[in-house]
Parts: C-alpha cells; sequence; structure tokens
C-alpha cells in the first residue's frame, strides 16, 4: 500500500506544469505526496527492527532499498536508532532529542535564545529547524545526539572530525556497513542528477525535494512529540535504567487516516519501545494489553497534534534537574 501510492502519487506530480500559476498545486502535491511517502519510511524503520520479515535478507532488501530512495543511510540509522532504544531517555548515553542541560555549555546557549526571543518567537524558529533542518543537520552533524558520542557525529563517515566522544557512535568494524549505506544514498544522488539532465532540475526538484521536505517534517515530528514535552523526564547515568527510560515515551492521537498511512508509529509508541520487535499491525493489541494491564505507566496525551507540537516548541528548550536524585525536566523559558 505503501509503496504503491507512493509510486502513484510521485507519478502524478511528473504530469503538474512548472508554472508559477500552478504553485498551489505543487504545494498540495507536496503535503499529500510527503504524507503518503512517510509510509515507506515507517516500513524500512520495521525493516530496521526486524519486525517485517521473518527473513532477514528480505528485510535488509526492502528496509536498504526504501531507505535509500528517501536519502537515508540504512544500516548506520539502523544502528543508531538501536542505540536510541537501548538508551531512551538518558542524557549520556541516549541518540536523538537528546535535550541539551541548563548548565551545560549548549544549554547556556539554547536558553540565552530563548529569553532573548521570547516563547513565540522561539517556538516558531525551533519548528522551523526541527521540521525543516533537522533530519538532515542530525544525520550529517548529530545534531541532537547522545553526550557520550561527542559532537559533531555523522552517518556517513566514522573518522575525524566526528569522533570526539568517550565513546564512538559507530565502531570501525561498523565502516563496512556505513560505506554499503553511503553508496545507497550516492546512487539515489546520482539517479536524481540523470533525472536532472534528462528532464530538468527544476523538475526533480518539484517532484523529489518538496515531497522530501514533508517526509522528514513528519518523521522529525513523530519522534519529537514521542519523546518530548514538559512533563516528560530525562535522567542521568545515576537515575537511568532500561525500563524507566523507555516508558517516558508518549503516544498521541493522529486520527485513522494518519495512523493508516504511518501505520499507527505516532500512537503505539510505548509499545514499540516496550518491544520493538513486534509488527505495527500487532502494536495495537499490544498497546490496549499495556494500558489495561499497566494504565498508570502508559503514556497518552489526547491533545491536538497542533497544539502539543506548538507547546513543545515553545516550552522544551533546556532541561534540569529538579530534585537531588530525580530525573532532569523542560524549565520555563522564563526562568
Amino acid at each position: 500500500m505503501s509503496l504503491g501510492l507512493s509510486l502513484l502519487a510521485f507519478g502524478l506530480g511528473t504530469q503538474i506544469p512548472l508554472q508559477l500559476s500552478a504553485a498551489p498545486l505543487w504545494l498540495l502535491y507536496a503535503v499529500v505526496t510527503g504524507t503518503v511517502a512517510g509510509g515507506c519510511w515507517v516500513i524500512a524503520h520495521e525493516c530496521g527492527h526486524h519486525a517485517f520479515h521473518p527473513n532477514r535478507r528480505v528485510e535488509a532488501v526492502v528496509g536498504f532499498v526504501l531507505h535509500s530512495l528517501l536519502l537515508v543511510p540504512y544500516y548506520t540509522w539502523q544502528r543508531s536508532h538501536a542505540v536510541h532504544h537501548a538508551n531512551c531517555n538518558h542524557l549520556e548515553g541516549g541518540e536523538t532529542h537528546v535535550p541539551p542541560r541548563s548548565d551545560a555549555p549548549m544549554g547556556r546557549i539554547v536558553a540565552g535564545v530563548s529569553r532573548l526571543l521570547g516563547p513565540e518567537l522561539f517556538g516558531t524558529l525551533s519548528l522551523i529547524t526541527h521540521l525543516l533542518m533537522g533530519w538532515p543537520l542530525y544525520l550529517l552533524f548529530g545534531v541532537a545526539g547522545g553526550e557520550d558520542y561527542g559532537a559533531p557525529t555523522s552517518h556517513f563517515w566514522n573518522a575525524g572530525p566526528f569522533r570526539n566522544g568517550v565513546r564512538p557512535l559507530f565502531p570501525d568494524s561498523f565502516r563496512r556497513v556505513m560505506l554499503a549505506s553511503n553508496l545507497g544514498v550516492l546512487a539515489m544522488l546520482l539517479a536524481l542528477g540523470f533525472a536532472s539532465l534528462q528532464f530538468s532540475l527544476a523538475r526533480v526538484l518539484c517532484v523529489y525535494a518538496l515531497p522530501y521536505l514533508v517526509i522528514n517534517a513528519w518523521l522529525v515530528g513523530y519522534t519529537w512529540l514521542q519523546h518530548t514535552d514538559t512533563d516528560i523526564p530525562h535522567f542521568s547515568s545515576r537515575e537511568w535504567n532500561w525500563a524507566k527510560g523507555a516508558l517516558q515515551t508518549v503516544d498521541r492521537p493522529y486520527g485513522s487516516l494518519l495512523n493508516l498511512l504511518h501505520h499507527g508509529i505516532g500512537s503505539t509508541h510505548v509499545c514499540h519501545h516496550i518491544n520493538p520487535a513486534i509488527p505495527h499491525y500487532n502494536a495495537w493489541q499490544g498497546t490496549a494489553l499495556l494500558r489495561q494491564r499497566y494504565p498508570e505507566l502508559m503514556r497518552y496525551d489526547p491533545t491536538p497534534i497542533h497544539r502539543a507540537l506548538w507547546r513543545v516548541a515553545t516550552r522544551c528548550a533546556v532541561v534540569s534537574q529538579v530534585a537531588e536524585g530525580g530525573g532532569f525536566f523542560y524549565q520555563p523559558l522564563s526562568s
């Protein structure tokens, strides 16, 4: 379904005229196609967790092809995403959406900028940087990665200057599959370059790049809201354990259409962190069972997505420890 609808949508994009008067149509095309193609991203994500097919070779091929088509280095993403699952909400060992501490150099910079701009302007800037630039910045430079891995890190190179932490995100033994991931992305870039020569750069930018931005926005929006909010704690090594970290993710109401197109990735995420090998179509039953058995542990926020996203963007900048031995929580921007 995801691949078929995506191919259909991209095919329709080849028929839209390259005229300024067609700008509203291109905007609609980008939103619809990017939203539909986001399902392919999720299927590759399933492959990365061995939740797609019993045959590991089939999973590897499907995941590698789908992610390469979306300019994602599959095997290196699989590695960093596994680190994220193994260290969820861990300030030192975590990976992706790790917040800066208020007393750290980066935390002081972020806090200063947030106070200077104010919540509304800071929130607007945060939305733009996260949704439009967050994903490529993470792949290229490890933005929002864990403290232990140093800054910057890169999904495309695991030597200097991308190896400054107390432990490597991508060890030397990983270099071979990193090369394979890079070749997959390079092949897609070459295909896009050839298409630009064959048809025009403008056509490729409109047909491919516009939905690509929307796909990335969905990806970052989902993961941001899954692991960030004013009441979600993060933990240092002394307080963290795997179960405590995994249970700090949150399910949210995305509606039946988005849950169908994106395979419930935002509405069954707590269950996914409890056992990421559960396929998306069984995660609904797993979520229902977990909520029935452990209602006090299962986070669910019924806030409409646009309101939750604005709350996170305007109120979640840096974290501080509110009590000795407790978690680190986001502090109000005015403090």
